[in-house]
């Protein structure tokens, strides 16, 4: 690696990594320390590759989904623990108004299995569109969109309580009488089977 990409990738690193931290908390169920070995794991894969890549953090998003997918398939699965904050960042106005949100959606994600939480963090926290998710997670898109839609439904019966949170919050939508709120703006409607 020559001086010019080591500057790059240390400057990626010291501008991107709190973002990327937060998001592999996400996808580690709320385990801090899980999230920073696998954040860790995945820039250690990109500076081998720095100077082939053309848009640094969707390559180490990538890798951050596929390390996170190698985990659900071990064969004797770890454990997951559950942390009640996320890492801080730039702490909005009015931090604690989305503190208990933040707390009781970690905990929910948390109880999710680790395919259906990591459909919801990269389809409606990383806001990527299904067919990016479905190559991401090497699945099709129709499995994407079957899993998402499970997940909420698995979240609203797990914690019923985020519904009541989310309309709460400052930045929810407002209560115009409509169906529930979902994170995707989609009212799903339960199929009589």
């Amino acid at each position: 690696m020559n001086a010019e990409d080591e500057r790059g990738f240390r400057e990626f690193v010291a501008n991107r990594s709190s973002a990327l931290l937060r998001t592999a908390v996400l996808l580690t169920g709320g385990d801090r320390h899980a999230a920073e070995d696998l954040l860790q794991g995945a820039l250690l894969k990109v500076v081998a590759r720095w100077h082939r890549i053309d848009d640094h953090e969707a390559y180490v998003r990538r890798v951050l989904y596929r390390q996170q997918v190698d985990r659900w398939r071990l064969k004797w699965p770890r454990r997951e623990l559950t942390v009640a904050d996320l890492p801080d960042a730039a702490a909005p106005a009015d931090a604690h108004a989305n503190a208990e949100l933040r707390i009781v959606l970690l905990g929910a994600l948390a109880r999710l299995t680790a395919r259906q939480r990591t459909v919801l963090v990269l389809r409606y926290f990383e806001d990527l569109p299904e067919a990016e998710v479905a190559d991401a997670l090497g699945c099709s898109v129709g499995t994407v969109r079957s899993t998402a839609h499970r997940s909420l439904a698995r979240l609203r019966t797990l914690a019923p309580e985020l519904t009541a949170l989310v309309a709460t919050a400052p930045d929810a939508p407002p209560d115009d009488g409509r169906a529930p709120w979902t994170p995707d703006g989609i009212v799903y409607e339960e199929v009589a089977r």
